[in-house]
């Protein structure tokens, strides 16, 4: 295919949104990060703690991490079938769609309309929007392997189907709701049923969202950009089936301790150890397919970014099996550990990889080399120190306010406070502070050079030559297109 019969507008669209909300999503972080040292800004009602938050966690779960994911999903569907997306039409709307609800669903919820249900809090109305857009892109997904010149589905495929799939079950199951007004409405199950199904979606989202299409992302725009093959296929293979039985398992370990039956907590606890393996699987591929040849770290911007995002990963899933340990859970659940988790994944994991993805599509999209390495460099020191900076400060923070929690005196009375707890945080909530400042100012970076490199304004040259080496890395058998 060449550039003129690829979709290429289309994932020009998304890409650049999914920066745009990425960027509004981190403003709102920063917010909240603020209130935390400084309580004075938590202006009711519109500003809230607790309405801001969903605006912040929704706005990057689905504003910019979906976008990135609709972006690098038509772009690697049409090169790995080598034919053009089966509706392009359709995802032009899908496109426009897309960013009137994600601003409907910004406005929606810092107008206090929430379920309260985390990672699922819009309101029935946006919930059926929500699941039109996804059946445009399976629609779109589905219909252009079914009409693939390629035959060979390569991992990320897999990958791609299964991120198509495990969305639109989890998330229409979870959200099955009885509607009493156009703004609200009530959980179409009760107790801990409601909780169990309420976490089953949230950790098949994790998996759904910002494990399965970063992986087809990883898998796909590492070989392309070394030029290096994936080192071993069948390994790849074994990792995505092992991920795709053991995940749907696990939600009911973010219940350890809970009213939840405990055999469902036990079956949790082993399906989450079990996962550690399939996990590591994908961050070998990743590092023996750099096997000798290192200097790649220093010599090609991107490698970085997808290095550190496997490894990242591959912490992340040690780190969440162990902390469904239940002496673990005892320990940590509920203190500041758990949002460093998580930041780790997304700002680590998620984002270099998504970054570096879209800086590869941009620059084969406009036809030009990117608009400044030297930036690029800048882009990936800032977000690393950054985001070290704001999970280690918390991992140390939730280990301290677990031992106070938990710290006796002789008699058995509580030693310290609660409001004792909340003061001792103060200085890791400053440093956490710092580093999001940091990483924002990385992310402000990418995506002013993420933009001129997307201008068809004349610059160097993309050299084809270069990507011409690193073709033959992805399918065993034949050429993308």
């Amino acid at each position: 295919m060449t550039n003129g019969e690829r979709s290429d507008s289309i994932v020009r669209g998304f890409a650049l949104s999914s920066v745009f909300w990425l960027v509004v999503g981190l403003v709102v972080g920063l917010w909240l990060a603020a209130e935390m040292i400084f309580p004075a800004l938590n202006l009711a009602p519109w500003l809230a703690f607790g309405r801001l938050r969903v605006v912040h966690t929704n706005g990057l779960v689905y504003g910019f991490t979906i976008a990135g994911i609709f972006a690098g999903g038509y772009y690697l569907l049409e090169k790995l079938t080598r034919t053009r997306l089966a509706f392009p039409g359709l995802a032009k709307a899908q496109l426009w769609l897309f960013n009137a609800a994600i601003a409907l669903a910004a406005l929606s919820l810092f107008a206090g309309m929430s379920t309260s249900r985390e990672y699922a809090e819009l309101e029935w109305p946006l919930d059926i929007v929500v699941a039109v857009l996804w059946v445009m892109f399976a629609v779109n997904v589905m219909g252009t392997l079914v009409k693939r010149r390629e035959k060979q589905m390569y991992v990320s495929l897999w990958f791609l189907v299964a991120c198509v799939v495990t969305v639109a079950v989890v998330y229409i199951l979870n959200n099955l709701a009885i509607p009493v007004s156009l703004t609200k409405s009530y959980s179409a199950y009760a107790g801990v049923n409601d909780a169990n199904v309420q976490w089953w979606f949230g950790h098949n989202a994790v998996a759904s969202v910002f494990t399965f299409p970063i992986l087809a992302m990883f898998y796909y725009f590492l070989p392309k950009s070394t030029g290096l093959p994936i080192y071993s296929h069948r390994l790849s293979i074994i990792a995505f089936w092992s991920l795709v039985f053991g995940y749907l398992w696990t939600g009911a370990h973010h219940l350890m301790l809970t009213p939840v039956p405990e055999w469902i907590q036990t079956v949790a606890l082993a399906f989450s150890l079990f996962l550690i393996a399939p996990s590591w699987a994908s961050v070998i591929n990743g590092f023996y397919t750099m096997n000798g040849n290192w200097d790649k770290m220093r010599s090609n911007y991107l490698v970085k970014f997808f290095i550190l995002g496997i490894t990242f990963y591959g912490l992340q899933t040690i780190q969440g099996p162990t902390q469904a340990i239940r002496a673990l859970s005892g320990h940590l659940h509920y203190t500041e550990y758990i949002p460093g988790h998580v930041h780790m994944g997304t700002m680590g994991w998620v984002t270099m990889v998504i970054s570096a993805s879209m800086y590869f599509m941009m620059e084969r999209i406009s036809g030009r080399e990117i608009h400044s390495v030297k930036l690029a460099n800048v882009h990936f020191w800032l977000i690393l120190v950054g985001q070290l900076l704001f999970t280690v400060s918390l991992w140390i923070a939730g280990i301290v306010q677990g031992a106070m929690w938990k710290a006796t005196n002789p008699d058995g009375s509580l030693m310290y406070t609660f409001l004792d707890s909340v003061a001792a945080m103060y200085p890791y909530w400053a440093v956490r502070f710092a580093g999001g400042l940091l990483y924002f100012a990385g992310i402000l970076v990418f995506a002013y050079n993420l933009y001129m490199t997307s201008r068809s304004t004349p610059g160097t040259k993309w050299s084809a030559a270069s990507a011409a080496g690193s073709r033959a890395a992805c399918v065993p058998s034949g050429e993308p297109g």
